[in-house]
Order: C-alpha cells, then sequence, then structure tokens
C-alpha cells in the first residue's frame, strides 16, 4: 500500500492518500479545494489512478477539493450515505466495507462534531489505521456548538467506537493546529487533556461548554459548498472563485 499525509495550511486540514499496490487505484480522504490540483499531480506522479475522493463528514472550515477532482479525474465521490447528498456517487455506511482496489476501509459511525460523521478504519500488515475526521484530534477533539454537534454524542462516539481499539492503533486526524502528525489511542487515552485519564461524561461536556470558540471563519460558505460536493456558492470571498473554475483533462 502507499500511503502519503497531505497537508493544506489556511484550514490545517490533513488530506490521506492510500493506494493499492497491485492496482494502483488510490482515494483521498478529505481533499481540500485549494490544493487539490497539487494533489492529483502528485497522485500522476506517482502513477496512480485517482478512483475517489472520499468525505468523513460536511466540513465548516473549509470547501472539499471532491467536485474538483472529479471534474479533472474522472474520480467518483464518496461520504456518509446520510447526508443523502446527490453530487455523491457513492454513500458509505458502518458495517459496508469500503474498497479501493486491494484496501478496505471500514466506516464507523462516529456522530458528536457532526450527525453523520464517520471514520475509516484501516487494518494492513497487523497495524490498525484510524483516520478518524473531526471527531478525535491530536489532544483535542472535534467542537460540538454549531451544525448539529453534540458533546455527549461525541463523547460516547470516542469512548464506544476510537477507545475501544487497541492502545497501538495509529490515529490520523483531519486536522492539527501545532505542526504534528499522528497520534495513538493509548496517548489520546493518556494525554488528551478533554478526554484522556478517564474523564468523565459530565467533566467532558463542561469543557466543551467552556470552550468558547470563535464562530468558524469559513463556515458560512463552506457547508453550502459542501453540501454541493465543493461547488462554490455566491457568497465565496472573491479570491477563491478561481479555484472553483475547472476543465476535466484528457
Amino acid at each position: 500500500m502507499h500511503f502519503k499525509q497531505l497537508f493544506e495550511p489556511d484550514s490545517s486540514t490533513y488530506t490521506y492518500l492510500l493506494a493499492c499496490d497491485e492496482t494502483r487505484e488510490c482515494v483521498l480522504i478529505d481533499p481540500v479545494i485549494e490544493t487539490a490540483e497539487r494533489d492529483l499531480a502528485v497522485i500522476n506522479e506517482m502513477g496512480l489512478k485517482l478512483t475517489c475522493a472520499l468525505e468523513t463528514h460536511i466540513h465548516a472550515d473549509h470547501i472539499t477539493g471532491a467536485r474538483k477532482l472529479k471534474a479533472l479525474s474522472g474520480c467518483k465521490i464518496a461520504g456518509p450515505a446520510m447526508d443523502e447528498l446527490p453530487c455523491r456517487d457513492i454513500g458509505v455506511r458502518e458495517g459496508e466495507p469500503f474498497r479501493v482496489g486491494g484496501i478496505t476501509l471500514n466506516p464507523l459511525y462516529t456522530p458528536g462534531h457532526t450527525d453523520t460523521h464517520h471514520a475509516f478504519l484501516l487494518e494492513h500488515g497487523g497495524l490498525n489505521l484510524l483516520f478518524s475526521g473531526d471527531a478525535l484530534l491530536i489532544e483535542a477533539c472535534g467542537r460540538t456548538d454549531f451544525q448539529s454537534g453534540d458533546a455527549r454524542v461525541l463523547y460516547k462516539s470516542i469512548h464506544d467506537k476510537f477507545f475501544s481499539l487497541p492502545d497501538e492503533t495509529l490515529v490520523y486526524p483531519a486536522h492539527d493546529y501545532e505542526s504534528r502528525q499522528i497520534t495513538t489511542i493509548g496517548q489520546e487515552k493518556m494525554r488528551n487533556p478533554r478526554l484522556g485519564r478517564g474523564k468523565t461524561l459530565e467533566e467532558f461536556v463542561k469543557i466543551m461548554d467552556e470552550m468558547d470558540l470563535p464562530y468558524p471563519r469559513k463556515i458560512d460558505f463552506s457547508v453550502p459548498g459542501n453540501e454541493r460536493c465543493g461547488e462554490c456558492p455566491d457568497n465565496v470571498p472573491d479570491e477563491m472563485k478561481r479555484l472553483c473554475e475547472v476543465s476535466r483533462q484528457g
């Protein structure tokens, strides 16, 4: 398997490239519109074929690169079936493995940051790799104060779906704001200031309720844009409009 962790600095988003050695097919998890062409160039340089852009949830901090990647490469767009987005080609569900060549990703329904959020678990070479989306971050977690967020639900998702995995499970989040790239389930159970060392549900809810975070800078155009799989809405800033102009390669 080929694996790359790609970064978009403005929203501090990680996009993950996973490719099957045998078929050369690959998937991008949580692509960003600003770096869609860069990511596709990486894929082409590696001699791979992008078959799918896969979302963990409807993002509020950036516009997805899914629609642009589809226009440029002909790939399909996938994400939680619960979102019921007509622009997606594939709906993913917990209990239904998602396959790209010889790679199998197991969707985990993990609501709380949003009510349809899914993470993806990959078992490869004796290792568990968890692509946790925004649900679990490095010594943090996704915020729960907007877009159908619910701290009590997120606590249950993390404990039932993530903290039940082996401590050695490698965790690759959708974001990090301090130049960190990876964590483990064991580390988060010990060091996460919101969840670690046996924090109770009540303690977690109190922490989340008192965070007083600023209003998301891009939410007003990111959410409607992502509900259309990365089509820029009318209220997108002028400096971003060029990013929405795509033409198919070939």
